[in-house]
């Protein structure tokens, strides 16, 4: 039940987002000219009449009058002029769009591929922009730019449809209508010149309108109408707590054969129709030469294209693979390619087809006929015209033609069965540097040569002896045999240092990530990560003060971005998609654009600059260089969150700070004055009725209370200026003996009961320093120490010289202070609730001598003392005497 409830939930969630963000409403007809834009406009009429804001962003009339006539009283967008190839064309104005921002927007030609220099390379990339920000948009497509029916439409029309529409795109609309016309009606309106011009309407008759294709293209409009009210009916029943269907997800596997897009686009087909996710799966064991590897990278981009997932699996055993990942992920239904298969495998049980059917009883597995598949399998053993498969051949009869020359030397002196291993050896060497069909090559052409030359009779393929049969068949059997397990090492060799380059360059680049401490750090550690790993240039981009995104770090330090790039980086960093080159987005850029950051959150971008005549990487290395990317994304994020963390800790810090200084100002100013107060007011009230030696006391009182706040505020004073760097040290030579004696001195002014004892060196310890500061560094421990100090204990300083410093030690025998609490004390106003008042004072003092003594190179120290108490160490650096200054 917890199931259903989840579903249920998701369906009312999707169901709300559909009613905010669905704001598409498509116009689908079956093929030009059934009047797709007229009913459009139709519609928008009907809206202006209720009021609503209704603009034409571009609509196509192609010379109809019926149709421009209902543009009439409609706001137009001006057209976006565009020069190409010198002439000039009027482009739809998606800024301008954007700016007048109207509640119906009319944008005709869905599948329409813009001119270079616009934002987007295809018009329902400038739709769906639309559609993210708020407006709603009207407008027309053909069934027959959809790019799941691509393959469709070419077998039925025999015309491959160039500019094509995602169906994730189609997904996106809250309306579809349907625009029908009977066949013949249609080419009726194509004969009266309605279409088409009468030039090209006579072509067109005689190629795309026929009418066994219009009725085709019409059941396939039909067909994706239905699909999409079958989605929504579904939706609406799940969120309502309806019929609840099993949405097992739906998988292909992929070879990297020619047949591999058609497999997607009938996933998708099927997947729609059955409301159901969908992957695209391809299992890598490596040796996947150059072309196979570019026709997998374009079914994993048209199966993103079209809203499925798509995986690379790295692995030995095919089936193993496929049903370990189906059994993880859910899947209902397999979906494979029929090629040709080996016999042997066939007849062994070893084919993917047939290990699918044994190992899967609990899935539904779909094999969907390839005809031109299997007509180009009969010629797939054949020379290929590439440089790079001619390099290969020619390796492997280079090869064999050493190990003949070889044979030839060592005929002389080994036997006949031995001289195979020999030619066993060249083959070995072909196979583990090409690919399998080059080794089976290179196999039959070293058993040739080793029965022509070798074999008796010689200089002939006939073998006369039984055992030299057998010793050439097993030969032959074992190059191949050898050949393939060579080449499948191999190949899974290359696979697994590919691995181990990503995972190497993952794991340096998290090394370096976490030694950074800060985003800037964060950014040039990316700029040369990437740099070094990809060997390209690099460019890390964040927003600066004014809101502009600049580069933050760059390899090399020259790295400059054009205009396009600069826009590519804005529209990524802000839609959080890839931009530039290689993507459908302001494609004319010479980057490649990735957004950093998760969740939302803006992080910058980085613009990869590959070489200018360097195509499309591959799959590894784009792969990786998105991996790289996500963990600097991350470490941003990481960042971000440690100095949000740091700010929290210091506005607490300040806020426990603030309190605390409130709380010594209500309770350790206000005493003195509370106290000085009250003697005034009793000598005001009892002047003359109060003895000698009463007002003397009162007058005493007022003294030493005033005393006491003017060094309270005197405290705060030198804490200001110690915060605030104000402090300045006027320094000059003076004994320190002197200093000692002077707040020795002051404190037993203060504490006249208790007792100190002062052990000073027998020499005179010269200092370079500002002595006021000193004293009353020193002044504020020996106060400290006096508070705490026990009746009848005195208080010991002692004044030593030690590896060029001075050692002030103040020792005292009161209670102490814990170990993990002893750096703490002198921390401002950390002596509120204990520490070094004992009731009094604000817990600055400790604080202040430390500030004082530092800004002099020195530093103070809490150390336990021997027998109980605490020991506070000044320690200051000894300067060379007068006499001896350079």
């Amino acid at each position: 039940m917890a199931d259903a409830r989840d579903i249920r939930a998701d369906a009312l969630l999707n169901e709300m987002k559909d009613g905010d963000g669905q704001r598409l409403k498509v116009f689908l007809g079956a093929a030009p000219g059934v009047g797709k834009t007229f009913a459009m406009l139709s519609a928008a009429r009907d809206l202006r009449r209720q009021g609503i804001d209704v603009v034409a962003g571009l609509v196509e009339t192609h010379g109809r009058a019926d149709t421009a006539a209902l543009l009439e009283g409609i706001e137009v967008l001006p057209p976006r002029i565009v020069r190409y190839a010198g002439r000039e064309f009027s482009e739809f104005d998606l800024e301008a769009a954007l700016a007048r921002k109207p509640a119906v927007l009319l944008v005709d030609e869905l599948a329409h591929t813009n001119l270079p220099g616009g934002r987007h390379e295809r018009r329902w990339q400038d739709i769906a922009e639309l559609l993210d920000a708020g407006i709603e948009v009207y407008t027309a497509l053909n069934v027959q730019h959809l790019e799941s029916l691509n393959d469709q439409v070419r077998r039925i029309t025999g015309v491959a449809v160039r500019e094509t529409v995602p169906d994730a795109f189609l997904d996106r609309a809250r309306d579809i209508v349907l625009v029908d016309l009977p066949p013949r009606e249609l080419i009726g309106r194509l004969q009266q010149g309605k279409v088409y011009v009468p030039e090209t309407a006579a072509v067109a008759l005689d190629a795309f309108f026929s009418p066994t294709n219009l009725a085709a293209l019409r059941e396939l409009a039909v067909e994706t109408v239905a699909a999409h009210v079958e989605s929504d009916l579904r939706g609406h029943m799940l969120a309502r707590g309806g019929a609840m269907p099993v949405r097992r997800r739906v998988m292909v596997a992929i070879d990297g054969a020619t047949q591999s897009e058609y497999l997607v686009r009938i996933t998708r087909r099927i997947a729609e129709r059955r409301g159901a996710p969908w992957s695209v799966l391809f299992v890598d064991r490596g040796g996947v030469d150059g072309e196979r590897r570019e026709r997998v990278d374009a079914a994993m981009r048209l199966a993103r294209r079209l809203g499925g997932e798509a995986e690379i699996l790295r692995g030995h055993a095919v089936a193993d693979e496929l049903l370990a990942w189906a059994n993880r992920e859910g899947v209902g239904q397999i979906i494979v390619g029929r090629t040709r298969e080996r016999p042997i495998a066939r007849r062994l049980g070893f084919s993917l087809t047939q290990q699918l059917l044994r190992r899967g009883a609990h899935l539904e597995l779909t094999i969907v006929a390839t005809p031109v598949e299997r007509a180009k399998a009969r010629r797939r053993l054949r020379f290929a015209d590439g440089n790079g498969s001619r390099r290969e051949y020619a390796i492997a009869t280079a090869a064999t033609a050493v190990a003949m020359a070889l044979s030839f030397v060592a005929d002389r002196f080994l036997s006949v069965a031995n001289l195979s291993l020999i030619f066993l050896t060249a083959v070995l060497f072909v196979a583990v540097r090409t690919r399998m069909a080059v080794a089976v090559f290179t196999a039959l052409l070293c058993f040739l040569g080793y029965n022509f030359f070798f074999a008796p009779p010689r200089y002939t393929l006939v073998i006369a002896n039984a055992d030299d049969v057998l010793a050439v068949v097993l030969f032959l059997v074992a190059a191949l045999v050898c050949s393939r397990l060579a080449t499948r090492l191999a190949g899974q060799v290359t696979s697994l240092r590919a691995a181990q380059v990503r995972a190497r360059a993952l794991v340096a680049l998290g090394q370096q990530l976490a030694t950074s401490a800060d985003a800037d750090g964060v950014r040039a550690v990316a700029a040369r990560a990437l740099a070094r790993t990809l060997d390209i240039d690099v460019a890390v981009l964040a927003r600066d003060a004014s809101g502009d995104l600049a580069i933050a770090a760059s390899v090399p330090d020259t790295f400059a971005l054009s205009t396009q790039d600069l826009a590519a980086a804005d529209w990524s960093e802000t839609h959080a998609e890839p931009a530039g080159r290689y993507t459908d987005t302001l494609n004319g850029a010479a980057c490649w654009v990735l957004p950093l950051g998760a969740d939302g959150r803006r992080a910058g971008v980085v613009a990869l600059r590959f070489p200018s005549g360097q195509g499309e990487p591959d799959a590894d290395r784009r792969g990786l260089a998105l991996a790289m990317v996500q963990d600097v994304g991350q470490a941003l994020d990481r960042a971000r969150l440690a100095t949000e963390l740091e700010s929290a800790r210091v506005q607490g810090e300040t806020e426990r700070l603030r309190n605390a200084l409130l709380s010594s100002v209500s309770h350790d100013l206000r005493s003195p004055l509370a106290s000085m107060i009250g003697a005034a007011g009793t000598l005001l009230s009892y002047d003359t009725q109060l003895p000698d030696n009463e007002r003397l006391e009162l007058l005493q009182a007022i003294l030493g209370e005033g005393q006491r706040l003017d060094r309270y505020i005197q405290n705060l004073l030198d804490m200001t200026r110690l915060g605030h760097g104000t402090l300045k040290l006027n320094r000059d030579w003076v004994d320190a003996g002197e200093i000692v004696v002077a707040a020795v001195g002051r404190m037993r002014k203060l504490f006249p009961d208790v007792r100190v004892d002062v052990h000073l060196p027998g020499d005179t310890v010269l200092l370079h320093v500002h002595p006021a500061l000193i004293e009353q560094a020193l002044f504020n421990i020996l106060e400290n120490a006096a508070r705490f100090s026990p009746v009848n204990e005195p208080v010991r300083v002692i004044v030593r010289t030690e590896a060029g410093r001075l050692l002030v030690d103040v020792i005292d025998r009161g209670p102490g202070i814990p170990e993990d609490e002893r750096a703490r004390i002198f921390d401002m106003f950390y002596s509120v609730s204990r520490g070094d008042r004992g009731g009094q004072g604000t817990g600055l003092g400790l604080a202040i001598c430390r500030g004082m003594i530092g800004a002099h190179g020195g530093g103070v120290e809490a150390l336990p003392s021997t027998g109980g108490g605490t020991t506070i160490r000044i320690s200051l650096p000894l300067p060379p005497p007068p006499d001896d200054r350079p």
